[in-house]
């Protein structure tokens, strides 16, 4: 009885499901074959006449039902540039329908044109047609796409292509012109310095790498004869994601035979100065862009990508402060102690104290208080008290920072230690806390927001830092790797020298382009003698035999005669981004990545492996 039961409820199921399903079917049949346009919204603005009969594809726009018997919907064209005015009234068939449709849904309509009544002569004017629907065809339901229903995704993505084209003309109209060249995407695991995302293969063992950027192929098409070469080139990165960061990225990437950084320099700055010129309301930047040491970057602004635009620079001044507030701020043995000014512009020192204590409090301000180093010690000047406020300073050496940083009343001074020794990595913590509490002072109303655009190119890095456990570096045995990639070629004779000496004081011909605070792109003279190559990875590096061996098609490249090259790769997303005005290259990319994995939310990706796909490509799962 029970399963006579459970059999006559799965019928009624079964049967419900076929009919819904017989009006899906019966919905996509009309779809089908639905009737061509008459015009696209283009032609038929210019053509259209009262009384003409027209058939017109594109989206809804949001209905206005002003009463029972009358309906008003914008039809937007597919391009989303166009729309009309569509008209419906009860005693025509089509008003249930159109009532009964979704916005944005896909829709093929028939009506008359008729001329439009508007109170506004200048609108009568812009917008003179509406028509009167006769029918409506329903293509597709719309539930949601973030892309159709916003306007400002859409036009960021035709700003793209835009600036893809202009990049591809300046390119190709250089003399002699560089030649667009595909290179491969299932590539092979090669120590570069980021970690690699893997392509299994069914042949047990053996993977494909995706490529953290063309660099190998490039050089080798060097090698083989191509002076000049581009591309747009899909990127991969294992990397967790930032505002401006993603695992797959887009890279406009060059490389120039018989080139030096100088010739790749003046290029790139052609392709800017292009961009600029034809896509932005404003100047186009002023060529040659400045050059700013790595050394100057990072003891002015404690950034190896600084902005420039808003001052507030950093100098060293631990020989002038008393032994005792040394040792308040900071529990290191000799350390160097930085100090900056913030310029605040309400010139009130309690407005400065009442700021920087919310920013000390905030979330933004607890990496600096936790600094194992010391936190940094802050300062309102203030002209009515006792030597400025400066007192822990001691009269001689608050003589010396007024005369250093002729402080306003009001401003705000901070001093920060950090470890003795030479720079390494991409910034200090003094620089770190510049640029934070600029962005919170900007935000605040404490100082106005730096506007222009300040290209500028930093110069003459270490061609080798210390190895980090964040940045895995080459896997080589020596507790140095290459701060860029291991083909980046020594910047003079005597720095090749000192790679039989002290490879840690060796400059690199590297050079990275960096405008308001962001690297846009980053490039360098490549290593051409496949000796030097295989030094730089054997002995400088310490590369086992086995990651060596990795490099062997290289190597090989090398060996056929390669001239000298050089090249760069410019972020495409950032730069588009910072066109845009968009703090996030998401907000410039068709489906990005979001969350700490990179998940897509749109199609539930990265998604999980089912056990038949992981004995095919001989994987196991193993316990976290």
């Amino acid at each position: 009885m029970l399963l006579a039961q459970v059999a006559q409820n799965n019928f009624r199921l079964r049967r419900s499901y076929i009919e819904i399903f017989n009006y899906t079917l019966e919905q996509y049949k009309e779809s089908v074959a639905f009737p061509p346009a008459t015009y696209d919204f283009e032609t038929f603005l210019s053509k259209a006449s009262p009384g003409q009969d027209v058939i017109l594809h594109g989206y809804l726009g949001p209905r206005n039902d002003i009463s029972k018997k009358l309906s008003f919907v914008r039809l937007q064209d597919p391009t989303m540039k166009h729309s009309i005015q569509i008209v419906s009234m009860s005693h025509n068939e089509s008003f249930e329908k159109l009532r009964g449709l979704r916005p944005n849904s896909p829709v093929v309509i028939k009506g008359t044109v008729q001329a439009k009544k508007a109170k506004n002569p200048e609108m009568q004017k812009r917008d003179p047609w509406e028509i009167s629907l006769d029918d409506i065809h329903l293509l597709n339901d719309f539930p949601h796409l973030q892309l159709r229903t916003s306007s400002e995704l859409r036009d960021a993505l035709q700003f793209r292509a835009r600036v893809r084209n202009v990049c591809k003309e300046e390119l190709e109209q250089n003399q002699p012109p560089f030649l667009e060249i595909e290179t491969p995407l299932l590539f092979k695991s090669t120590p570069e310095g980021a970690r690699e995302f893997l392509v299994p293969t069914r042949k047990r063992g053996l993977a494909y790498a995706l490529p953290q950027s063309p660099q190998q192929y490039k050089q080798i098409l060097m090698a083989s004869g191509i002076p000049r070469y581009y591309q747009f080139a899909r990127c991969f990165r294992d990397e967790d994601l930032r505002a401006d960061r993603q695992p797959e990225f887009t890279q406009l990437d060059l490389e120039m035979s018989f080139a030096t950084g100088e010739d790749v320099r003046r290029v790139v700055e052609g392709i800017i100065g292009r961009l600029w010129s034809t896509l932005m309301d404003t100047h186009a930047p002023k060529e040659p862009f400045r050059k700013l040491s790595y050394q100057d970057a990072m003891s002015r602004y404690g950034s190896d990508k600084p902005d420039t635009r808003f001052g507030m620079e950093i100098h060293q001044i631990e020989n002038l402060l008393p032994v005792d507030l040394v040792n308040k701020i900071s529990p290191l043995t000799d350390p160097i102690v930085e100090i900056f000014k913030l310029e605040a512009s309400e010139n009130d020192p309690d407005v400065t104290l009442r700021f920087i204590s919310e920013f000390l409090d905030s979330p933004a301000g607890a990496p600096f208080n936790n600094n194992p180093d010391g936190g940094p010690g802050i300062f309102v000047y203030d002209a009515k008290k006792p030597l400025s406020g400066l007192q822990p300073f001691g009269f001689q050496a608050a003589e010396y920072v007024e005369d250093l940083l002729k402080p306003d009343h009001g401003d705000l001074i901070v001093i920060q230690a950090r470890k003795s020794g030479p720079f390494a990595g991409g910034s200090t913590p003094i620089g770190d806390l510049r640029r934070a509490l600029h962005s919170a002072a900007v935000e605040s109303g404490l100082r106005p927001a730096p506007t222009g655009f300040d290209f500028l190119w930093v110069v003459d890095f270490p061609l080798f830092s210390p190895t980090t456990e964040s940045e895995p570096g080459q896997g080589g045995a020596a507790g140095i790797s290459s701060t860029h990639h291991p083909f980046t070629a020594p910047k003079t004779a005597a720095d090749v020298d000192l790679l039989l000496t002290n490879p840690t004081q060796v400059v690199a011909d590297h050079y990275d382009l960096v405008v308001n605070g962001v690297e846009l792109g980053g490039g360098s003279r490549r290593i051409h003698d496949a000796a030097v190559q295989e030094f730089i990875l054997r002995d400088v590096l310490q590369m086992p035999a086995e990651r060596l061996s990795e490099f062997s098609h290289l190597l090989e490249a090398l060996r056929a005669g390669c001239p000298p090259h050089a090249g760069l790769a410019l972020g495409f997303d950032r730069l588009v981004a910072m066109m845009l005005g968009k703090e996030s290259v998401r907000d410039v990319i068709a489906f990005p990545k979001t969350g700490k994995l990179g998940e897509d939310p749109m199609v539930k990706a990265p998604g999980l492996i089912t056990q038949e796909a992981l004995e095919t490509y001989h994987l196991r799962l193993t316990e976290e």
